[in-house]
């Protein structure tokens, strides 16, 4: 098939490969299906993204797209890209502006059908006790610059340490909520001074709180684990470094560009910027990075804390009743030194996860011994009107894409055209005719973040369990939501 310029050779019905030429290091691969290629990815830049992602200096096997696929700043979003870290690059390309864009999934005792009455309310609660929007703040007291250092330090435990969660948190969030060897001297002062007054706020764009109903069970043994069973209230939230994550990158840019040169290096895009792993600049730019990874842990882990406040006084039940645990907490936005095969051999690689979920299976040691019989939690938000997944890691997934898995539905429709598409539309009338109330800082959010603006996250999840990527175990379903 010819897309985009380039011939895509089929795999399986699954997956497509583009054929190494040029000045491409490794082949190009994407998890998709026939009708999406002929689709919504026929006029598509991403395509050609993933052959660029290709000539990055000591990429491993495969550039690698999954079926969320979308244009992003240099790496397309849904893209996973592993690097030698001895003669291998990083790109914050690859990483992108939101570090540690993740999700963290959270289970109650609460069944829907006894407290459908009051998810109005609960919704109003969460939007006055989550700050949300462009700029969020205040969702607990300005921290001084010492403070924030500690958190992007210690990630998750901070919030733990002041009483934001319990320490079963942290054993149910990847990495226990905390990169190692994240250097604060890394960070700009401006990009702390953000910092300061955003722990615990959601932001703008596609970032969200929700409430969900466990709709379909695929995997009983499985959603048993993960203590879930159909008709029960979840709780979903979306968000990440917010703006101290975003100066983060926007800084390292700046040097990452001048590095292009410096190490003489002939990328096909600007975007790819990039550093030698073991450089002065790519370590830098790791350090800093993870302390934004961290950062990010800390808010979902406040956020949460928040929501479970919000929850015991909308209902007005005890903490037991409520029974309010953390399922899991994964990132979708990183860069990380992790160990697989290539080429036969086990080495140590930077995986980039651009839009792309971690999804480690059964019996591997990074994840909660709880889960070991099953896989991790992959965690697949879709849209604010249809529904999410809740799949699990496999073995496939560490032999064919390093271990990892869509983080979404992916989008269709830019901003623009979303909002273009939605006006003279009573969009929050709409939600509520399908049982979903919502609350937003502005009518424009509502509009980019349409279900018309999205793939059908059904399909994209049909492809990674089809292809043994990761497999399915339930199904949710939005009955409330806040937006920034």
């Amino acid at each position: 098939m010819l897309l985009s310029g380039y011939e895509l050779k089929k795999i399986t019905d699954y997956l497509w490969e583009i054929p190494r030429q040029g000045k491409m290091l490794v082949p190009g691969r994407i998890y998709t299906s026939k009708n999406m290629l002929e689709g919504s990815l026929q006029n598509d830049e991403a395509i050609k993204q993933v052959v660029n992602v290709a000539h990055l200096p000591g990429i491993q096997k495969y550039s690698l797209a999954m079926p969320d696929i979308h244009w992003g700043y240099g790496f397309p979003i849904g893209g996973v890209a592993a690097t030698d870290i001895n003669e291998g690059v990083i790109s914050p390309g690859g990483v992108g502006y939101d570090i540690n864009c993740g999700v963290r999934l959270a289970r109650t005792s609460l069944e829907f059908n006894k407290v459908k009455s009051k998810i109005d309310d609960l919704v109003k609660q969460f939007f006055r006790d989550v700050p949300t929007g462009v700029g969020a703040s205040g969702a607990i007291k300005k921290l001084p610059p010492k403070e924030i250092k500690n958190i992007l330090i210690s990630g998750s435990q901070w919030a733990v340490d002041y009483g934001f969660g319990n320490s079963d948190d942290i054993e149910y969030t990847e990495e226990k909520g905390k990169l190692r060897d994240a250097d604060p001297d890394a960070v700009s002062e401006r990009a702390i001074e953000r910092g300061q007054d955003q722990a615990g706020t959601l932001g703008s764009g596609n970032h969200f709180l929700e409430i969900d109903v466990v709709d379909e069970i695929y995997d009983e043994k499985a959603a048993e684990v993960f203590g879930i069973f159909k008709g029960q209230i979840l709780i979903l939230i979306h968000t990440g470094s917010r703006g101290l994550g975003y100066q983060i990158c926007d800084d390292y840019l700046k040097v990452l560009v001048k590095a292009e040169k410096k190490f003489n290096f002939n990328l096909p895009d600007r975007q790819l910027a990039c550093a030698p792993i073991q450089s002065q600049e790519g370590q830098d730019y790791l350090h800093a990075m993870r302390c934004a990874a961290n950062f990010a842990w800390n808010n979902r882990q406040i956020i949460m804390h928040l929501a479970k406040k919000s929850m015991l006084r909308t209902f007005n039940i005890s903490e037991s009743e409520l029974d309010f645990k953390l399922i899991y907490d994964v990132c979708h936005n990183i860069a990380k030194i992790e160990k697989h095969s290539v080429g036969g051999e086990l080495k140590n690689v930077c995986v980039h996860r651009k839009g792309a979920t971690r999804a480690f299976p059964p019996g591997n040691e990074f994840i909660p011994s709880k889960y070991k019989d099953i896989g991790q939690p992959v965690l697949v938000p879709g849209d604010m009107g249809r529904y999410s997944f809740i799949l699990s890691g496999t073995q496939k997934a560490m032999e064919e894409t390093f271990g990892s898995s869509c983080h979404g539905a992916g989008r269709v429709q830019s901003r623009t055209q979303a909002k273009k598409a939605g006006k003279g539309r009573d969009l929050i009338k709409e939600l509520h005719s399908q049982g979903i109330a919502i609350a937003a800082k502005g009518y424009g959010t509502i509009a980019e973040e349409m279900p018309y603006a999205y793939k059908d996250v059904f399909d994209v999840v049909d492809i990674m369990h089809n292809s043994g990527i990761s497999k399915k175990v339930a199904k949710i379903k939005p009955v409330g939501v806040i937006k920034g």
